[in-house]
């Protein structure tokens, strides 16, 4: 959390500063600094700040590296379900994660679910303030940044020319283009290591057009996401 989010989330709580430390359980000269950006909190206080001051979770802390290359689906599932993806609407799960971790979490994976996979264009909808710096630099670090271009891709897509929807798609744009300047040669996957040759060698020869410019062998389009709008 900036000092600006501790900032933001105690004006519209109506707290004061008095009020807002003893409520989170910290002194008040704590909380000036924190607002400041004079100190950091620690990953727990800035959770539960985020939750008392219901501030969104783009704020919430963001986790080591390695704290995400290996995850269970059922991990990833309680995730997306708690950021309020519609697809998991029937799982119970509170706990919110930064979305911009998530995204990372899940095109670090070697093999994803696919319905986990249509998510991911979701989340950079939903969440079009995640930290991209962050996210960018992580995937790059792994070589998994073809994989984030193209779920970038999907989401500007989705948008389409809807006036409301322009800054986003401004957005989502140079997201592509600082990606483009770092495209990866090398043929891979969204997610899907284990798939066979014969499922290779065809969906080289039949995959999306955009999906070919960043070297994935995907046939996932925006018509497939069940939550685009027809």
């Amino acid at each position: 959390m900036t000092g600006q989010d501790w900032t933001t989330g105690r004006k519209n709580a109506g707290l004061t500063q008095v009020h807002a430390a003893k409520a989170l359980g910290i002194s008040q000269p704590y909380l000036s600094q924190l607002e400041k950006g004079s100190r950091a909190g620690s990953p727990i206080l800035e959770k539960h700040a985020a939750a008392f001051y219901r501030l969104p979770p783009t704020v919430l802390p963001l986790p080591e590296q390695q704290d995400c290359l290996q995850v269970k689906s059922d991990h990833l599932q309680n995730e997306l379900a708690a950021l309020g993806y519609p697809g998991f609407a029937h799982v119970s799960s509170k706990q919110k994660t930064n979305p911009a971790a998530v995204l990372f979490t899940a095109v670090a994976q070697r093999n994803l679910d696919t319905r986990l996979v249509e998510a991911l264009p979701w989340v950079v909808s939903t969440y079009p303030e995640l930290d991209w710096t962050w996210l960018r630099d992580r995937a790059k670090l792994l070589n998994v940044q073809n994989r984030l271009a193209y779920i970038v891709h999907l989401a500007k897509e989705m948008a389409g020319s809807r006036s409301s929807n322009q800054e986003h798609v401004q957005r989502w744009s140079s997201w592509e283009r600082e990606l483009e300047d770092a495209r990866l040669a090398r043929e891979d996957t969204l997610c899907r290591e284990s798939m066979g040759e014969r499922e290779r060698s065809w969906l080289k020869a039949h995959r999306p057009r955009a999906a070919r410019h960043w070297n994935l062998l995907t046939s996932l389009t925006v018509e497939q996401l069940p939550y685009a709008a027809k």
